[in-house]
């Protein structure tokens, strides 16, 4: 396969991701993130797969909208970091709802030809 297909499939993944976290599909979220995915919070804490799709789907996670405004993806095999640049409107651990620039480095992986998240840290630009 061409890079040229898995950066577009790549794209197609963390588009995916965000509407799925707005829709609080459980399903959809289970098939973009690998089973030994960790997400690594603004704060430095660290939610395993099931814990942040259990946060999304309690409401200690909300997301409203997510409007990405930069996408850098990178290629090496059946590895990618990918690093994107989104306005997030969100409310989460109890706070208020707030548009924050959230940037978030992903790594992924590609199985059986999917490619699925695998490291997402979080931070703002």
């Amino acid at each position: 396969m061409r890079a040229g297909d898995d950066k577009h499939q790549l794209t197609a993944l963390y588009e995916r991701m965000y509407q799925a976290m707005i829709a609080k599909d459980s399903i959809v979220l289970d098939e973009v993130h690998a089973d030994d995915f960790v997400l690594v919070h603004m704060t430095g804490m660290r939610q395993s797969k099931a814990v942040y799709i259990r946060a999304i789907m309690d409401g200690t996670l909300n997301y409203y909208s997510a409007v990405t405004e930069g996408l850098d993806i990178t290629v090496s095999g059946d590895r990618a970091v990918i690093d994107g640049h989104s306005r997030v409107e969100a409310a989460v651990f109890g706070g208020g709802r707030h548009t924050w620039p959230l940037s978030l480095h992903f790594e992924a992986r590609k199985q059986d030809g999917r490619w699925r998240m695998t490291r997402s840290q979080a931070s703002t630009y």
